[in-house]
């Protein structure tokens, strides 16, 4: 779907797991795929082979950094607990004004129920504002994802990528 549409996929760089998965299929229907992966996890994670561009950073914050500056938007799919972390701060980066990139997770078979619940237990407890489930979108089927990116993405969004 990336590929079909012309979409480069910025991701950690790894072979393994569902994005090794996607980083793969993206790569077999013609489309870029960008990994930036930290010297520390190059050979724990097994860096995907072929790869458009390869970065490999420090650390995972560069990491982080990196993957944001290279992105224009963010797609949070299944996974661990390293996924968990990568949504929340990239969240918490759009609430704290650093960027107003869109961000959407797909919420496969209800996978990210419970994150959904914990923001608005958050909110009820006045932890959160109501305004923070408005700096995401949550789909639950694939065909959802490029419409809600393209209806999230704010015209004549400014880069932001130099306040980070």
């Amino acid at each position: 779907m990336l590929a079909q549409n012309g979409i480069r996929l910025v991701y950690g760089g790894g072979g393994i797991g569902l994005m090794g998965i996607v980083a793969r299929a993206a790569l077999r229907a013609g489309g870029a795929v960008t990994g930036v992966i930290p010297h520390h996890l190059d050979s724990i994670e097994v860096t995907l082979a072929g790869l458009t561009e390869l970065h490999v950073v420090a650390s995972m914050h560069e990491r982080k950094h990196k993957m944001f500056a290279l992105s224009d938007a963010f797609l949070t799919l299944p996974g661990g607990i390293g996924t968990l972390d990568e949504t929340v701060e990239i969240i918490t980066w759009r609430q704290l004004g650093l960027h107003d990139k869109p961000v959407v997770i797909l919420d496969h078979d209800g996978y990210w129920a419970p994150f959904g619940a914990l923001i608005e237990h958050m909110i009820a407890a006045g932890f959160a504002g109501s305004e923070t489930t408005g700096l995401y979108c949550v789909v639950d089927r694939l065909e959802q994802i490029l419409p809600a990116l393209r209806a999230a993405r704010p015209p004549g969004r400014p880069d932001s990528a130099d306040l980070l």
